[in-house]
């Protein structure tokens, strides 16, 4: 025998292309509404239908007017978006007054490039921006789909939008081929690009893909492995290091001292995914030992509850760190 929902609300959106991207492929935005917030929301064109607990009611009303106010904007609705919506309310808590159009926004800051805004969706991912946006050199460390990568890249895209710099310079050491990169075939771009991939995606997600082409053949835009670092003085650019685990104490040390003029550094990792050899120090936990507390550098750091790629993801990560999954908000 099924149970009455203690609480039933009711919404009718106007706007027909905007209620349906908020329903999202085969109802998944609203299943995952569902499953995050211990709620049951029924959809019926633009007729809305939310059952549960008053609480739960109250967040799903307010995630959806939240989401429907994004879509009216054009903005495209993911899986991440949904999340960063339910973690916004609920770290808003009960409110007496909610305005959806303002509400995410004086949740947690934002990027604002020209493709699209990127906002935080998570208070680590709220702290990691304003952190980005106030010091010269930024450690981003945690698991995988936390986020760290995709919005250093965004910051420096938007410094480099900005003309506060004057090109990107992104590396990662590529630890699999022993930094030994000529023995690889192919240019210098070539050789790298298996080991910064995750940093192309998110140049083309964040930037105009002619713009990024253009940038990188002139430059502005440089890939360059680890190795390469060594002897330059980097100035006014956005430079990112990412997969920064892999990288020895001295290693670390050399790319910290490239920091040149009017240059901003951001720094990436996940100490769980070390893959140097047996008995080598990671350049990151030395950098972040010794340089905590030093002035002008930030550290911010991701937990599994703050992966954003997919709910799995986040449930992996902590079996793996061996702590509890997070319970979905609402549920006991």
């Amino acid at each position: 025998m099924q149970v009455p929902p203690e609480t039933q609300v009711v919404i009718d959106f106007d706007d027909n292309r905007a209620a349906s991207a908020l329903v999202g492929p085969y109802g998944q935005h609203l299943a995952q509404i569902e499953r995050r917030l211990g709620v049951v929301v029924d959809s019926k064109g633009n007729h809305i239908t939310i059952g549960g607990s008053r609480d739960g009611c109250d967040a799903a009303r307010r995630v959806l007017e939240t989401l429907y106010a994004q879509a009216v904007k054009g903005q495209d609705l993911d899986q991440g978006e949904v999340e960063g919506a339910i973690r916004a309310v609920i770290a808003q808590g009960s409110l007496f007054e909610f305005d959806a159009k303002s509400a995410k926004s004086a949740a947690f800051d934002s990027i604002n490039l020209r493709k699209r805004p990127v906002r935080a969706r998570t208070a680590a991912q709220d702290s990691y921006i304003r952190a980005l946006k106030r010091h010269e050199l930024v450690f981003g460390i945690g698991p995988a789909g936390t986020g760290k990568t995709w919005l250093a890249v965004a910051h420096a895209a938007q410094l480099f939008e900005r003309k506060e710099v004057d090109k990107i310079i992104l590396s990662r050491p590529a630890v699999e081929a022993g930094e030994r990169l000529g023995f690889l075939p192919g240019d210098l771009r070539e050789k790298v690009d298996p080991y910064l991939r995750p940093i192309y995606d998110a140049l083309y997600d964040l930037m105009d893909a002619r713009i990024v082409e253009r940038a990188l053949q002139t430059g502005e835009i440089e890939i360059a492995p680890l190795a390469f670092m060594r002897g330059r003085t980097l100035t006014n650019a956005a430079i990112i290091l990412d997969e920064a685990q892999n990288t020895t104490s001295m290693q670390m040390k050399m790319f910290l001292t490239r920091l040149g003029e009017n240059s901003r550094m951001i720094v990436t990792g996940d100490p769980s995914q070390i893959d140097l050899p047996n008995g080598q120090t990671s350049g990151l936990a030395e950098a972040t030992r010794l340089l905590g507390g030093v002035e002008g550098i930030a550290q911010v750091h991701f937990k599994a509850e703050d992966v954003i790629r997919h709910e799995l993801v986040a449930r992996i990560v902590a079996a793996y760190e061996g702590s509890p999954p997070r319970p979905a908000a609402g549920k006991s």
